[in-house]
């Protein structure tokens, strides 16, 4: 029996093989950096919101600081929540913040897989001890020499 060309035949057939399986590998890899990404996002969050005076300012600094993070991280969501817990934002409180954020799977990988993932990731932040208070600066100084 004449075997010559066989291996080009076993070639041909297990190449497309192959090469699924490579974009596998590189799909599976960039949701791992993904992943990794929205945590980096939920921790420079939490930091943004704890170096805030109010509850409010912290809020506003985390999903701003969330947003740009995530564009500079080249990520896109279909749909973004960002939630601040606060604790009253007093010197020694923490601040939490979770970041959801939903991924359309079609531009991780050239498999063309369809649908989304959503990552999500929760970062705590402490508030600095020897912070001033939210009234802290020139007025708030000068209400205090003039009440002595």
């Amino acid at each position: 029996m004449d075997e010559r060309g066989s291996a080009a035949a076993e070639l041909t057939v297990l190449t497309p093989l192959l090469i699924v399986s490579l974009l596998f590998v590189v799909f599976c890899g960039r949701l791992a950096e993904t992943a990794l990404r929205i945590t980096d996002v939920a921790h420079q969050a939490a930091r943004a919101a704890s170096l805030a005076r109010t509850p409010s300012q912290a809020t506003a600094s985390a999903r701003s600081t969330a947003d740009a993070a995530l564009a500079s991280a080249g990520i896109t969501c279909q749909s973004l929540s960002v939630s601040t817990d606060t604790q009253g934002l007093r010197p020694g409180s923490s601040v939490t913040v979770t970041v959801s954020c939903s991924v359309g799977l079609s531009d991780l990988a050239l498999l063309g897989v369809p649908g989304s993932r959503r990552f999500e990731a929760t970062f705590t932040s402490p508030v600095d001890l020897y912070r001033g208070g939210p009234s802290t600066g020139t007025a708030a100084l000068a209400d205090s020499r003039g009440s002595r």
